[in-house]
């Protein structure tokens, strides 16, 4: 017999979310893919929203395992074994992103100021290694953490990578106008389906920002490493907004060497360029197809990242 409850509330109940304030700032948390949905300081974005019942768009705010980025053709070898994962970027034959991000995370507490959820990841064809994912999401003066901890609960080692996915927003302004300040030193190229290349310097690629620089008509969608970190151990990125005197700030610790930087190039207009994504990312992409330096997380091991994003209340140091 149908329901007369309303849609709206029918999804309410499959797909909830939770909204956490604390210090001037707001989140919401979405069940489906432990999404960071929004995220205000203020009232200001500091992230690309999207509508509470709208299909994420471009990954926005997903959690990215047990791979970040692309693993070439869907393909790799894990201990002399051959696998084979499903297809998701088929414009370019690749499996993107990990298997983690379109399921419902289940709740393991919540505050008025925090989120933790959970998903176990159930083997199956071309992944066939059981993780216990859990995400937790807090606010407090120094902005939003996200911390995810990965526990591998299979008898064998399993490969695997992750990373959040955020298109940050500095301000009002055109995202050409934003200044962006990243401490990497080398960019990796990519081919015409964007798996790897070769590492090159910065400075041969137009892709330098240790010192703050306007992101202007670049396209960039790529990874970086080599990355400066403060004496905390820390990768900051920032982004700077003068048109309204606003920015936002992404850091994180020793967990992640590499960062993926994306100007968000689509052809749809309302997606086109309106954020910087911003992934920091455990282990490079395709990197399933590394051999002995495939990343690797032992039976019983578990795997902590951890990331904060801040707005930012005045002038970037040299921004001019």
């Amino acid at each position: 017999m149908a329901s007369d409850e309303p849609a709206s509330e029918v999804l309410d109940r499959a797909y909830p979310e939770w909204r956490i304030a604390s210090a001037g700032y707001e989140a919401v948390i979405t069940a489906v893919g432990a999404t960071l949905r929004e995220f205000t300081h203020r009232g200001r974005h500091l992230v690309v929203p999207f509508d509470q019942h709208e299909i994420r768009p471009r990954y926005r705010g997903a959690i990215l395992a047990p791979w970040p980025n692309r693993v070439g053709n869907g393909k790799y070898v894990h201990q002399g074994r051959h696998f084979q994962l499903p297809i998701n970027e088929v414009e370019r034959g690749h499996a993107l992103h990990g298997l983690v991000h379109w399921a419902r995370w289940e709740p393991v507490a919540t505050t008025p100021t925090s989120v933790t959820l959970r998903h176990t990841l159930v083997p199956q064809d071309g992944y066939p290694f059981p993780l216990q994912l859990q995400a937790e999401y807090r606010l407090g003066p120094g902005g939003l953490t996200g911390r995810l901890a990965t526990t591998n609960i299979g008898a064998g080692a399993a490969p695997y990578g992750c990373c959040p996915h955020p298109y940050l927003v500095a301000g009002s302004g055109a995202l050409d106008s934003w200044r962006l300040t990243m401490p990497a030193a080398r960019r990796l190229e990519i081919d015409d389906r964007l798996l790897p290349r070769d590492l090159v310097p910065v400075t041969e690629v137009d892709s330098d920002f240790r010192s703050p620089a306007a992101i202007g008509t670049r396209k960039i969608d790529h990874a970086f490493t080599e990355l400066g970190r403060g004496v905390d151990g820390r990768v900051e990125v920032a982004l700077w907004d003068a048109k309204d005197d606003t920015g936002v700030e992404m850091s994180w610790g020793p967990w992640a060497d590499w960062v993926q930087i994306y100007t968000a190039d689509y052809p749809e207009r309302r997606h086109h360029r309106v954020g910087l994504a911003v992934e920091p990312m455990s282990c490079p992409p395709d990197a399933f197809n590394l051999g002995r330096n495939a990343p690797i997380l032992p039976s019983g091991a578990t795997h902590v990242a951890e990331w904060t994003i801040s707005a930012l209340g005045g002038r970037i140091s040299g921004s001019g």
